[in-house]
C-alpha cells in the first residue's frame, strides 16, 4: 500500500482549495441596485415625517396670525357663542363644537368597540374558513362605502327610524351621528383586531386547550392579554376615524351649535364646521383664519390621542 509522503520539516502542508467561503462575487449592478433600493426605502420613511410637518406648517401658517393677533383664547375655548359672520356681535367660541365632537365620538366608540372587537374575535377564533373569507369581504365592502353615502343613510333611513322608535321630533342628532360613525369605525377595528389575534402564536392556544380550558376561556385569559397592544391600536384608529369624519356628521347630527344634554339633541362638530364654512369665508379674513385655528385644534387632539396611545402601549408592554 502506497502511503503519502511525510511532510518535510520546516515546510507547510499543501491544502486543497475548496473555493471562497464568501460565495460568488456580486456584480456592480446588483450592489448598486441594492443601494438605490435602500435609499428609496429610507426616503419613503422620511417623507412620511416631512408630509406631517408640512401639513402642520401649512395649517399653522394660515391661522397663526389671528391666533396671536386678535383672537381671545379665553372666549375661543370657553364660550359657546359661534357667530363668525355677525356684523355687530362677532363671536368665535368653540366650546359647543368641542363638546359636540366628543359627544358624538364617545357614543360612537361605546357602540363600536364591543361590536368591532366581538366581530374580530368571532372571525379570528370561532368562524370557519369558508365563512371567514365571506365575512372579510363584506367587512372590506363596508369600509369602502363613501362617507357621503352614510350621510344619505342618516338622513333618509336613520332619521325617521329614530323619530319613530324614540318618539322625538328630530332624528338628526347625536345618536344618529354616533350610529353612523360606529358603523364606519367597525371595519377598521375588525381588520386590525383580527390581525392582532392571528399574530398570537398557535402554541398559546394549544397549551391552553391542552390544560382543559374552553375556547372562550382561551380567548379571554390567553389571547386578549397577549394581543392587547394590537387591539388597543385598533380602538385608537377607530377613534381617529370618528374624530376626523366630516360629511356623515355634517348631514346626520343636525348641525346646531349647542351643548347636548341628551343623545337626541342636535350638535355640530369641529370638522363639520370647517367643511360647511370654509367655502364661504373670504381668504385672509378673521373667519377664514379661525377655521384654520380649528384645524390646528383638531391636529392637536389627534396628536394627543396618539401620544396617550403610545404611552399606554409602552406601559402595558412593560407590565
Amino acid at each position: 500500500m502506497n502511503l503519502p509522503p511525510a511532510p518535510v520539516a520546516g515546510t507547510r502542508p499543501l491544502s486543497v482549495s475548496t473555493g471562497s467561503p464568501r460565495g460568488p462575487r456580486r456584480s456592480r449592478a446588483a450592489v448598486l441596485g441594492e443601494s438605490v433600493l435602500e435609499w428609496v426605502i429610507r426616503l419613503c420613511g422620511i417623507s412620511a415625517i416631512l408630509f406631517v410637518f408640512g401639513i402642520f406648517f401649512f395649517v399653522l401658517r394660515e391661522g397663526v396670525g389671528f391666533l396671536f393677533g386678535g383672537l381671545k383664547l379665553g372666549e375661543f375655548f370657553f364660550s359657546t357663542e359661534w357667530y363668525p359672520t355677525s356684523l355687530s356681535n362677532v363671536r368665535y367660541g368653540v366650546l359647543a363644537l368641542i363638546v359636540g365632537t366628543f359627544s358624538v365620538t364617545g357614543l360612537a366608540m361605546l357602540i363600536a368597540v364591543p361590536f368591532g372587537l366581538g366581530a374580530a374575535i368571532f372571525v379570528s377564533e370561532f368562524c370557519s374558513d369558508r365563512w371567514r373569507e365571506g365575512l372579510k369581504i363584506l367587512i372590506e365592502l363596508l369600509a369602502a362605502i363613501p362617507s357621503v353615502v352614510w350621510g344619505f343613510i342618516g338622513i333618509s333611513v336613520m332619521n325617521p327610524l329614530i323619530q319613530e322608535v324614540f318618539h322625538v321630533p328630530v332624528g338628526l342628532n347625536v345618536l344618529n351621528g354616533a350610529l353612523l360613525l360606529a358603523l364606519m369605525s367597525v371595519p377598521i377595528m375588525v381588520s386590525i383586531g383580527e390581525d392582532a389575534l392571528k399574530a398570537v402564536p398557535d402554541s398559546f392556544r394549544e397549551a391552553s386547550l391542552a390544560m382543559g380550558a374552553t375556547r372562550w376561556q382561551t380567548v379571554r385569559r390567553v389571547l386578549l392579554p397577549a394581543a392587547k397592544n394590537g387591539l388597543l391600536a385598533a380602538i385608537l384608529l377607530g377613534v381617529g376615524r370618528a374624530v376626523g369624519e366630516t360629511m356623515a356628521v355634517l348631514m346626520a347630527t343636525g348641525h346646531a351649535v349647542n351643548i347636548p344634554k341628551s343623545p337626541f339633541d342636535p350638535v355640530r362638530t369641529l370638522t363639520a364646521t370647517i367643511a360647511a364654512e370654509l367655502g364661504e369665508a373670504s381668504v385672509g379674513s378673521p373667519h377664514y383664519q379661525v377655521l384654520f385655528i380649528i384645524g390646528i385644534l383638531l391636529f392637536t387632539i389627534t396628536f394627543a390621542v396618539n401620544l396617550v396611545a403610545d404611552l399606554v402601549v409602552k406601559g402595558t408592554a412593560k407590565g
